[in-house]
């Protein structure tokens, strides 16, 4: 299923979507191209396309605008040459599509590493898992917390036993005020029916953690509320009238969630990186982003939108032995994704914020403050980690050096679903009769 792990030659890979999510991951093969290399991408928009290859040196015939164009041409090469483009493909495009891509990749005996979530649709989750296991490929998923050098030092203290037994996990994921905009209310991820629900697609990888943090127990039940209380019609201030583009706006300099101030001043400060780089094709300049802010969503008023994901969640779990976690994700602060994480056990405690963490014995009065590397990369450094050990699995032909399977991927995003269900339902959710219903109503066995 791998390769031969004494090989020499760079891991070769395909990137299906060149947006930030697919360029974070891609960055590993400019700063290690012994380790990987990109070899042909597939991306709609053509200066974003053109940025990406020119970066990557990707010769112009592995150079397509659909993922379908370079999914017909490995068919060709491997009917014609009997060998596939690239050695792994990275899927991240759009949520919804993930689940067509990586069936038809798997298909063709592809390495996969799929960006999160597996899908916004529970029945296309389990599909995922019964096309991954019977292609029998390496898989990988974009839960990148597990990976960051922060995460794996706190687990390891976690593993070793040293303060006891773990009884109680309480993280909070801190999204942001103006990255919830940018992204929830104004963005891709604004409405249900066209993405998911925003706990799938922000914070699937914080119950993911979570569930990493009490490897000796799997979610039994789960309770969950949350709503969309202020990104409405009914928020809006009075002062800023009908006006339903912030370029309009007499408010817009007191309102936080300016789009001149998010996207605009920014550029025109020189930092021509996230958000802005996200909703024009190819580098960000003033002229093109205002044209975008005069004409389109990225400049429309926060509160006149047909945005309807919730902009606060809380969930509680019970786990198998007995652990109880609380998770909270909220729009509102200053703090961007900075995570906080407090873990208790018998004997002492770990309390964190994704940068650094003190960890308190009790028995003996003594705290000590870890503060782990963090090598470059989103995600304080769990971008780098992953893709650096989804090469490292590819080359082996190990799948368990992602200390993750396709399994257990599914289970923790059948947790997001079953908490999903929770808030909608307004009782609790008993995990395993929560899956096995869902198994049944989509035929798709364990």
């Amino acid at each position: 299923m791998g390769l031969d792990i004494r090989s020499s030659e760079p891991i070769t890979i395909a990137i299906v979507g060149c947006g930030q999510r697919g360029k974070n991951y891609a960055v590993y093969a400019l700063e290690q191209p012994s380790k990987c290399k990109v070899v042909a991408i597939a991306e709609p928009r053509p200066k974003t396309r053109k940025n990406f290859a020119q970066a990557h040196l990707v010769d112009d015939s592995l150079v397509f605008h659909t993922w379908q164009e370079l999914l017909a041409a490995s068919a060709e090469t491997i009917k014609t040459v009997g060998k596939r483009l690239a050695d792994a493909v990275i899927v991240a495009v759009q949520d919804s599509m993930h689940l067509e891509v990586v069936l038809a990749f798997a298909q063709q005996g592809y390495h996969i590493l799929c960006e999160k979530p597996m899908s916004t649709n529970l029945g296309d989750c389990l599909k995922m898992e019964a096309a991954v296991k019977s292609a029998g490929i390496i898989f990988g998923m974009g839960h990148v917390l597990r990976y960051s050098p922060y995460n794996q030092a706190m687990s390891n203290i976690i593993r070793s036993g040293t303060l006891g037994e773990l009884i109680n996990i309480v993280h909070i994921e801190p999204v942001g005020y103006y990255h919830f905009a940018h992204s929830y209310v104004r963005g891709s991820w604004s409405k249900e029916a066209e993405s998911c629900f925003s706990l799938m697609t922000k914070s699937c990888h914080d119950i993911d953690i979570m569930c990493h943090y009490n490897p000796a127990g799997t979610p039994t039940r789960v309770s969950s509320f949350g709503s969309l209380k202020h990104f409405r019609k009914q928020s809006k201030p009075r002062e800023a009238g009908s006006a339903k583009r912030c370029t309009d706006c007499s408010y817009e300099r007191q309102c936080p969630y300016s789009a001149r101030k998010i996207y605009l001043e920014p550029v025109s400060q020189g930092n021509t990186h996230w958000p802005a780089s996200t909703i024009v094709d190819g580098i960000p300049d003033i002229e093109n982003v205002t044209d975008a802010l005069r004409n389109g969503r990225y400049g429309e008023c926060v509160y006149e939108l047909d945005n309807d994901v919730c902009d606060n969640q809380v969930v509680n779990l019970e786990f198998s032995n007995g652990v109880t976690a609380s998770f909270t994700m909220i729009a509102h602060t200053s703090l961007i994704c900075e995570r906080q994480t407090r873990l208790h056990f018998s004997h002492g405690e770990i309390v964190g914020d994704m940068t650094s963490f003190t960890v308190t014995d009790y028995r003996t009065g003594h705290k000590s403050r870890h503060t782990p590397k963090n090598e470059g990369g989103g995600h304080g450094g769990g971008d780098l980690g992953l893709i650096r050990t989804f090469v490292d699995a590819v080359r082996a032909g190990r799948q368990e050096l992602l200390g993750t399977d396709v399994s257990e991927v599914l289970r923790s995003h059948l947790t997001v679903f079953a908490a999903e269900s929770s808030r909608l339902s307004g009782s609790v959710v008993n995990c395993a009769d929560f899956e096995r219903e869902a198994r049944e109503k989509y035929h798709v066995g364990a």
